[in-house]
């Protein structure tokens, strides 16, 4: 029980640990309230005000994105042109990544300024862009997801052909490191689809399903991807946008 208190307290006390339960209560609240909402009417009322709570910790998360457009910009800054990086297609999949993670927040907050009424611009265009930004982002992230899968598949059987060069224990070793690699990708491209599958539902009608999808689909999909990046954080690296 202790233990359980100090984690949840060790990950609230960080901003990006603190975003992420934000994060799942807030799609928590719209999967659950969007079920109750198309259940009985005593049951609306509690479904509504999940939904209004839900609307009002999205707001939150956004008003605190106002501030990382220095974080990104300096996890951009470190990764450059990723001349570190081994394999050409990671690279340039990661760079394109990094200009759309970068150029989110800007839109995003034009957006929501507009909203807010503090400049007299009008939004809908804003928030478009900022939501395709996003999209790109995961889908450029999928894409390095499903390259990195390849490599490990690559450098598995390349080590099943040198099996007999190794130990018996040092095998076993590498190929639970590999094991675990794929996991943490796998997890990440179903959590990445997720959240896609948001980011066209909330594009302007008549793009693919945009507005389609009720409050509740959107809630699982976004507790799912929510979920797996709890699961994930203790290994997560840098950054995504929502």
């Amino acid at each position: 029980m202790n233990d359980s208190l100090d984690l949840m307290v060790n990950v609230l006390e960080t901003y990006r640990g603190r975003d992420k339960v934000i994060r799942t209560l807030c799609y928590g609240s719209q999967l659950v309230g969007g079920v109750l909402s198309q259940k009985t009417a005593g049951s609306s009322g509690v479904g509504k005000s999940l939904l209004l709570f839900s609307a009002q910790l999205s707001h939150c998360r956004t008003v605190l994105r106002l501030f990382d457009d220095l974080s990104m910009f300096a996890y951009s800054r470190s990764y450059g042109l990723g001349t570190t990086e081994s394999d050409p297609g990671l690279r340039w999949l990661s760079v394109l990544t990094n200009v759309a993670d970068q150029l989110y927040y800007p839109c995003e907050h034009v957006a929501w300024a507009a909203d807010a009424q503090l400049i007299r611009v009008k939004s809908d265009r804003w928030w478009t862009l900022s939501t395709l930004l996003w999209g790109a982002s995961l889908l450029l992230g999928v894409l390095r997801s499903l390259r990195v899968l390849l490599l490990l598949r690559r450098r598995l059987r390349k080590r099943e052909r040198t099996r007999q060069m190794d130990s018996g224990e040092a095998h076993v070793n590498q190929r639970s490191e590999v094991q675990h690699q794929v996991q943490a990708e796998v997890l990440s491209i179903l959590s990445s689809m997720a959240d896609l599958g948001n980011a066209i539902h909330w594009m302007p009608a008549g793009f693919l399903w945009a507005g389609r999808f009720p409050n509740w689909l959107v809630g699982l999909l976004g507790t799912t991807s929510s979920l797996i990046g709890l699961y994930q954080m203790p290994w997560s690296e840098g950054g995504a946008t929502d």
